[in-house]
């Protein structure tokens, strides 16, 4: 699996989000979500929804993904 796949599926479940994956292996991946679908949204609650966009792909051909989710408003404080 390459990064911009994961980046185009994580697009198509959340419209509007500015997305960047990162990971050399094939299989181990960082991800930095930004996305005003996460206002109101616990960290929890963040992670599903994007996991919720790569379906069965998490655990099997995605071994690990570490998730940094932001607001718009997060995102302009960082």
């Amino acid at each position: 699996m390459l990064a911009e796949d994961i980046r185009e599926m994580i697009l198509r479940g959340l419209p509007g989000a500015s997305v960047e994956v990162r990971g050399d292996d094939g299989v181990h991946f960082e991800a930095t979500i930004v996305s005003p679908a996460f206002e109101g949204k616990r960290t929890l609650e963040r992670h599903r929804l994007v996991y919720s966009t790569l379906g069965e792909r998490m655990g099997g051909e995605i071994h690990a993904l570490s998730l940094r989710t932001l607001t718009p408003a997060e995102a302009a404080q960082d």
